[in-house]
């Protein structure tokens, strides 16, 4: 048996040992944050997802941080609010892995939202965040920033600020402030079934995916984290469809297709809805769709024809000369929101508050952004608090502890990643680096100690989890890094070493992952 299995078969053991005070469903980032908050008040609290951490909406977001101008347009002052303060809050903490990103926004006359009326909701947005973030600039100017910008019609452009990160390692993160502080976490876990006592939930029946064991985990407090699969589990208790499951899709090209500095960002011509394209990894991410999501919720969501051709349009509509096709396309993905309504409005008019609710004990926190996920977590760990009979209030402490800090001798984008993907134990991770661990992956950024790190401390169980979630390499270089013998055999090597899988495995996990690419992550129809 690998090590990590060994870690995680006794971590399977520990927590059958003594009653949870808290037992966390899901393992995006709503339920890191509340497993973080609660660890670090000392509850004895775990944390199950059913698939890999990050699986869901929390690896294929937008990966964005940001306030939500469109909030502001829909009257939402609350959420705008609470988001832009949050924003502020994370880029302090964590300001290498979560990171000021610049927007452009072209005026058109004639396009919606007009000129004053942009300038008025920036000059709000920056009020809220206490800065002075928002600039106008004339046509010159701004073809001086974003040399090609130039939809028919353009007289100048607007300039804001937000933020941008790598969703899945902010969920790896936070799941790693709350392991420093005692929190037991495990995937690949299913919640099958709530545990009932007159009438009241006070646990659950779970099953472990990869030994098929049962075990029935008692807690005093159960908090439904699934995202836009938390219905699944009000289900047994006989209560009615919450949530409208919204798809998002996006594209990502080679930087050297679409150059932007500035993060591009427009209504659409075709519908009026935004989107943006942003320079990520290297790369430039275009997204994204707003869609109702009609699949099956236990498959991954897929992009469509239609979607790509849509996100197309919107980048050809900014820079004609582009001209950007599908044969430029590197990756794509497509991930579903949890959004609470009923259906009747506009996908895009749908408001993005989040909901924390208790039925028969089980507290559901579904809705909300990835921004504003310490906020929900603290909604719902106080419900859960006076569950417990106990008071709780937002004492206003750090999700992050302090970056640690690297010698100045290493390379400066090597130390802005070691600090991004592991905040405190930076330098701990670098200690335990080998001879060439230090180097990137050919045409990326990313780190091969990034690839041993997490084979060796981040419960890694298959290969998608390690070039999807772990690394983004699976969206960053072409086929996911199949075609790509030199890449894929040194991948082999450390798979076998920590995994300690052997040559069967390999090929059984190289199917499974090259079945998840040609089906999620590739165009649709361009691997056979």
């Amino acid at each position: 048996m690998s090590s990590s299995l060994a870690q995680r078969a006794a971590r399977w053991q520990q927590i059958q040992q003594k009653p949870l005070d808290l037992l966390v469903v899901g393992g995006g980032i709503s339920g890191a944050g509340v497993l973080r908050e609660a660890a670090r008040r000392g509850w004895h609290s775990l944390l199950i997802e059913q698939q890999d951490f990050a699986w869901g909406s929390s690896s294929r977001s937008s990966k964005l941080v940001h306030g939500g101008l469109r909030y502001l347009a829909q009257g939402d002052l609350r959420t705008t609010w609470q988001s832009v303060r949050e924003r502020q809050r994370l880029m302090q903490e964590a300001p290498a892995l979560i990171t000021a990103q610049s927007f452009m926004f072209a005026m058109v006359p004639g396009r919606k939202p007009g000129r004053h009326t942009m300038k008025a909701g920036l000059a709000l947005y920056d009020w809220m965040a206490g800065e002075h973030g928002r600039a106008e600039l004339s046509l010159a100017e701004a073809r001086q920033l974003a040399p090609g910008l130039a939809p028919q019609g353009m007289i100048g452009a607007l300039l804001y600020r937000d933020a941008k990160t790598d969703d899945a390692r902010l969920v790896m993160r936070v799941l790693q402030e709350a392991r420093q502080d005692g929190g037991l976490m495990l995937n690949y876990v299913r919640a099958e079934a709530p545990v009932l006592q007159q009438g009241q939930v006070v646990g659950l029946q779970v099953r472990d995916a990869l030994t098929g064991q049962s075990v029935e985990l008692k807690a005093s407090a159960v908090i439904n984290a699934t995202g836009v699969w938390a219905d699944g589990l009000r289900a047994p208790l006989q209560r009615a469809p919450l949530l409208r499951p919204l798809r998002g899709s996006h594209l990502i090209v080679p930087f050297w297709r679409l150059p932007v500095a500035q993060s591009i960002s427009l209504m659409h011509p075709q519908d009026g809805r935004p989107v943006f394209f942003y320079p990520w990894e290297g790369c430039t991410l275009i997204g994204t769709t707003d869609l109702d999501h009609q699949a099956d919720l236990s498959q991954e969501a897929s992009i469509t024809p239609a979607e790509v051709d849509y996100l197309l349009a919107a980048v050809n509509d900014q820079f004609p000369d582009a001209c950007l096709c599908v044969a430029d396309v590197l990756s794509c993905y497509a991930g579903v929101r949890p959004v609470v309504d009923d259906g009747q409005a506009a996908p895009s008019a749908v408001g993005r508050d989040h909901v924390v609710m208790s039925e028969q004990g089980l507290i559901t926190l579904t809705g909300g952004k990835l921004t504003t996920f310490r906020r929900m977590a603290l909604d719902a760990l106080a419900l859960a608090a006076r569950q417990r009979g106990l008071a709780m209030h937002d004492d206003g402490a750090a999700v992050f502890r302090p970056e640690a800090a690297l010698p100045p001798s290493l390379d400066a984008c090597v130390r802005q990643r070691l600090k991004a993907r592991y905040g405190a134990r930076a330098l701990a991770v670098l200690q335990d680096s080998q001879p060439g661990d230090l180097e990137p992956v050919a045409g990326t950024d990313t780190l091969w100690l990034e690839l041993r790190q997490a084979l060796r401390a981040e419960d890694v169980v298959h290969l998608d989890d390690l070039l999807l979630r772990r690394v983004r390499l699976g969206l960053l270089l072409p086929q996911g890094g199949l075609g790509l013998p030199g890449f894929i055999d040194r991948v082999k090597a450390l798979c076998q070493q920590y995994l300690g899988w052997s040559e069967d495995d390999w090929d059984l996990a190289l199917g499974r992952y090259r079945d998840i690419i040609r089906r999620h992550y590739a165009l649709p129809g361009s691997m056979t």
